[in-house]
């Protein structure tokens, strides 16, 4: 198989670690998953997984409305049994994102998914099966122009590679990758995507590392079972965060216990902290100290909900105090800086008027509401 060292240009020293280059995305090939372009420089899509029983189309349908919603772009839903694969075809019929089958174990379900007409079918190497069971589904995909993504865990690794390596470590999700996807390539398949997912953070950044260094397959990333919303954001922002703040990675889902709404949510805020996608409403709130003379918890948590799912490219500071408030306020399109139970309204900088404490939420709300972009 034929590896392409990456780069801005295929000149790049192969020495030089791509992780130590100055920013730039790395490029990769591109593959469609419906009409979501992954790779080749294409926005960073966003992915989640349903968490409904599959055979429950109504469940499952409804919750993928809720995902497509909060801004996913392609959404994974489990083809686990018999019922679910037996499902697929009529959840992919009502659903308005690209669907991605979900396989473990069982080939004969990702044939299944794919005559449903999923848009791509995620296996896992290190239960899938045989090589000939992987060449049947690549030989299905490739009839229906659907991309394969190889999933990597470091919990469920081939158990050759595993004994060989000890324990998971980079290089052993990265040779699990490449077996499989030297099949395809023995197959005549390239649309692949490659995951080397862990719950280790820092092993997860090495693995990923390695793959993006080492070949031009777009990259899925993700820490997985990050864990509950707390911890696994933080997970997720530092392992994700630092691989595209690196310029690798051309989609991401981010494992959370919760919702996966939830998981949307948090991808989407990385790719906007990263600066990899246009803002919509962006709250910025002081800390807080001593010095709060307002109650900015409340005003904060309202606002926020106030403003969910509103799409438009709007910074809101509000800051409780004289100090950096009315620096800071003045300095994003919408800006609050309060004190003694008021609060001064600032517009692009200016000064717009002086309100009471309890009319701040509605005040900036219809500012957000009245907000124009400048051409």
């Amino acid at each position: 198989m034929q590896l392409t060292v990456l780069g801005t240009d295929n000149n790049r020293p192969d020495e030089v670690p791509f992780a130590t280059q100055p920013y730039r995305r790395r490029i990769s090939r591109r593959v469609m998953v419906g009409d979501i372009p992954v790779g080749g420089l294409a926005p960073v899509s966003v992915q989640t997984m349903t968490k409904t029983k599959t055979h429950d189309i109504v469940a499952t349908v409804a919750q993928i409305q809720r995902c497509a919603e909060a801004g996913a772009d392609i959404i994974r839903v489990t083809v686990n049994d018999k019922e679910a694969a037996e499902s697929i075809g009529e959840i992919v019929r009502q659903s308005n994102v690209p669907i991605v089958a979900d396989i473990h174990f069982n080939h004969i379900f990702a044939l299944k998914a794919i005559e449903g007409g999923v848009a791509k079918v995620r296996i896992n190497p290190g239960n899938i099966g045989s090589r000939e069971r992987i060449k049947e589904v690549l030989t299905k995909a490739k009839e229906r122009g659907i991309p394969i993504r190889i999933g990597v865990n470091s919990g469920s690794l081939e158990r050759d590679i595993l004994l060989k390596h000890g324990y998971p470590t980079a290089e052993a999700l990265y040779e699990s990758a490449m077996r499989h996807a030297d099949i395809a390539a023995d197959c005549g398949f390239d649309d692949v995507v490659i995951s080397v997912k862990s719950t280790d953070v820092r092993l997860m950044i090495e693995a990923y590392r390695m793959i993006a260094e080492k070949t031009d397959f777009p990259l899925h990333l993700g820490v997985t079972e990050a864990g509950t919303i707390r911890v696994g954001t933080i997970k997720s922002a530092v392992g994700i965060g630092t691989l595209l703040a690196e310029g690798i990675g051309d989609t991401v889902r981010v494992s959370l216990t919760d919702e996966p709404e939830k998981e949307v949510e948090v991808g989407k805020e990385i790719l906007r902290t990263i600066g990899l996608a246009q803002r919509s409403v962006e709250i910025i709130a002081c800390p807080t100290c001593g010095r709060l003379e307002v109650d900015l918890f409340t005003i904060t948590n309202e606002l926020e909900e106030r403003l969910k799912g509103i799409k438009k490219p709007v910074k809101i500071a509000l800051l409780g105090c004289v100090v950096n408030g009315p620096g800071e306020a003045s300095d994003a399109d919408i800006g609050i800086a309060a004190g003694k139970g008021v609060g001064i309204l600032y517009r692009k900088g200016e000064i717009v008027r002086r309100i009471k404490e309890s009319e701040i939420v509605q005040a900036v709300y219809d500012e957000v509401m009245a907000f124009q972009t400048e051409d």
